[in-house]
């Protein structure tokens, strides 16, 4: 539904764009991070019930829960109320979203892309590190691209630490 509805908002707003940056800026406006934004600007973190231990290890704040929420809340909207719901609120949190969502690439796949393009393979990210409880890890991860000094990037979880990773490789190319 989500997919459905941003694609519609892009083509009614770049109608000329190729299909390559409309697909680019799609993947981009339909991310879980994104839709833990829109969740956010909506207020759903604020409406969460949690469990108490969930809540204290910071359920609010937490990319996966909110974007799950999001969707959850646009599919309810769909069935309660029809595409119109579900539509104008996909509008309202994601227009603002539009034009910036080229800039949001994730730093993998830009990293990948640049790699890719002076034929040195694909980055290769390994888990340097994982400690914390289970409840709350933290994992450190490091990349590597041929010729290349590693970088290594820390997260609450195994993709937040590998984008972290990426991005710290790519402010070291000046990419």
């Amino acid at each position: 539904m989500l997919g459905l509805l941003v694609a519609e908002l892009l083509m009614q707003q770049f109608p000329h764009e190729r299909e390559g940056p409309l697909s680019v800026r799609l993947h981009a406006l339909v991310r879980m991070e994104t839709c833990a934004e829109a969740a956010k600007a909506a207020g759903l973190d604020k409406q969460l019930i949690l469990a108490p231990s969930e809540d204290r290890s910071g359920g609010r704040k937490k990319p996966a829960i909110l974007g799950d929420v999001c969707e959850a809340v646009i599919a309810a909207l769909y069935i309660d109320g029809g595409l119109k719901a579900a539509r104008d609120f996909v509008v309202r949190y994601w227009q603002p979203m539009l034009n910036d969502a080229q800039a949001d690439r994730d730093a993998k796949s830009v990293l990948q892309e640049w790699a890719q393009a002076r034929a040195l393979g694909i980055p290769v990210y390994r888990i340097a590190k994982q400690e914390g409880p289970a409840h709350a890890p933290r994992f450190t991860v490091e990349v590597r691209v041929e010729a290349h000094e590693p970088a290594v990037g820390e997260g609450p979880n195994l993709r937040a630490a590998e984008q972290s990773a990426a991005r710290a490789l790519m402010q070291r190319l000046s990419l």
